[in-house]
């Protein structure tokens, strides 16, 4: 029992911090630091950076809002605070453990809300079936806008996909390979976690109630509304992070499109906010759309460094503000 307790403790924080670390050493193993340093702090415009903020913390409001709306249809009422403060946290606490917010912000509606925490998980299956059709939609439109220019620059450059797979080193498959292994292991251990509720019937009435919610919520264009401001809130705060560097400034939309696309994808590897994989993701489509390896390489570090901060930073204040709601509440009640 104890050495189980251990193998499921070593799966949730070790083995992402050592496979994102693994992939981030490989990819800046060769790396000039002086370089990066040189275009950090000479080339860099963090005008455009700061410019990307708002988007990326509306498009975490958005999904605080949109989540306490899901809550109401099955008698669940969280305050608009609470739900918008938890997902601060989830998202800061899955910086540690790789796919604990979703638990995390369901134990937050639960103490400071009374929220039932198995009806709140249910919603949140619920809500990971929506993104994902948003991404599916996502991909379709990226391949629709950029498969002739994907085609364009591959026959320009007399480049093929069967070219491209041949300059990947046995590291980079052994690489690929562990993030696909990761991934499913990940996928073991959720449904591992969902057993545990499920063992009792009560729960699992609780948690269909919460899957099923979404055909009961009141205003559906307004969910709508918050879904896609969620998912183009996420765009245009990676997008805008483009204009920050010479390299990434004069490229498309589309390219844009692609890299987040592909990034997102990514970030379903179990590494701390998808380190590793986003990197040498978005850093291979940017090299497919004529970036030079350096540049990528700086790019990928960078803004995913920054956008990082910013989610800490979010998580912080959510726990700080949820600390002032949990005094506030206690000195209410004396």
């Amino acid at each position: 029992m104890e050495l189980a307790k251990i193998t499921r403790r070593f799966l949730k924080i070790v083995l992402p911090l050592v496979l994102g670390g693994a992939i981030l050493y490989w990819m800046y193993r060769n790396n000039d630091w002086g370089r990066t340093w040189e275009i950090m702090t000479q080339e860099t415009n963090w005008w455009w950076m700061l410019l990307s903020f708002p988007f990326g913390i509306s498009a975490q409001v958005l999904r605080g809002l949109r989540w306490k709306q899901a809550l109401e249809p099955i008698g669940e009422h969280a305050r608009t605070s609470t739900s918008i403060y938890s997902i601060f946290l989830s998202y800061a606490t899955s910086l540690l453990i790789p796919r604990v917010g979703e638990f995390a912000r369901c134990t937050v509606v639960k103490r400071y809300d009374g929220v039932n925490f198995t009806k709140a998980l249910g919603t949140v299956v619920t809500e990971r079936a929506v993104d994902t059709v948003m991404m599916l939609l996502m991909i379709g439109v990226a391949l629709l806008l950029q498969l002739s220019v994907m085609n364009d620059f591959f026959v320009t450059t007399g480049t093929n996909f069967g070219s491209f797979l041949g300059q990947f080193t046995s590291t980079g498959y052994i690489v690929t390979f562990i993030c696909l292994l990761a991934v499913l292991i990940m996928t073991w251990v959720l449904i591992r976690k969902l057993q545990i509720y499920n063992k009792v019937k009560t729960t699992l009435g609780n948690l269909w109630q919460g899957v099923v919610s979404l055909k009961n919520v009141h205003n559906i264009p307004l969910y709508i509304f918050f879904t896609i401001g969620i998912w183009g809130s996420y765009f245009l705060h990676f997008y805008l992070t483009f204009f920050c560097f010479n390299a990434t400034a004069g490229l498309s939309i589309g390219c844009a499109l692609v890299s987040f696309v592909v990034g997102t994808i990514a970030v379903i590897v179990p590494t701390p906010n998808g380190a590793g994989p986003w990197h040498f993701s978005v850093k291979t489509i940017l090299i497919l759309y004529g970036v030079q390896s350096e540049a990528a390489l700086s790019f990928v570090l960078i803004v995913h460094t920054v956008q990082t901060m910013l989610v800490v930073l979010l998580g912080v204040y959510g726990w700080a503000a949820l600390s002032l709601t949990r005094r506030k509440i206690a000195s209410e009640t004396k």
